[in-house]
């Protein structure tokens, strides 16, 4: 089957080509492991392609695309924190292990998801509170406590033990 090429077609490719990386990295940071940042990017990107016509005319088609994975990943993870009952408890724990897991990067995967969300909004993509409090649907004030409650356990974990002298 042929395909027929649109003429928005190249210019998506052109994008993703451009951006794919960078997108790639902010989705490593939402989603803290490679593979959920691989399926998390190929998502928004296929939205992105479906709706390509109508978001480059606003010329923000990044913006759409990191909106998108922010509210995906804010779905996913409100979606696995609902108990789910299983016939058979697993034998054991699995720990997906990345190589360049290193110091903060390990302090901030530790977070939950919803303060990790707002540290990386907030410091990666440089968001105002109530821009954070729009895009993950709750108050001004959440986006606070969530961020002030994220640093300080990043600040308890990260201060380094002074050994006492007897």
């Amino acid at each position: 089957m042929g395909g027929v090429v649109r003429p928005w077609s190249v210019e998506f490719a052109d994008f993703v080509a451009a951006r794919g990386d960078a997108l790639y990295r902010y989705g490593y940071v939402l989603t803290g492991n490679a593979a959920d940042a691989a399926d998390l990017t190929q998502e928004a990107l296929m939205r992105l392609g479906n709706a390509w016509p109508r978001i480059k005319k606003k010329d923000d088609p990044e913006g759409y695309v990191r909106t998108t994975m922010a509210r995906l990943h804010i779905s996913i993870w409100r979606r696995l924190r609902r108990e789910r009952l299983v016939a058979a408890v697993p034998e054991g724990a699995y720990a997906d292990v990345h190589p360049d897991d290193t110091g903060l990067w390990n302090e901030l995967r530790d977070l939950p998801p919803k303060q990790r969300a707002v540290l990386v909004l907030r410091y990666y993509e440089d968001l105002s509170d109530q821009e954070i409090a729009d895009l993950l649907g709750i108050s001004r004030g959440t986006v606070r406590s969530q961020a002030s409650r994220a640093l300080e356990k990043l600040r308890v974990r990260m201060t380094p033990v002074k050994a006492e002298v007897l």
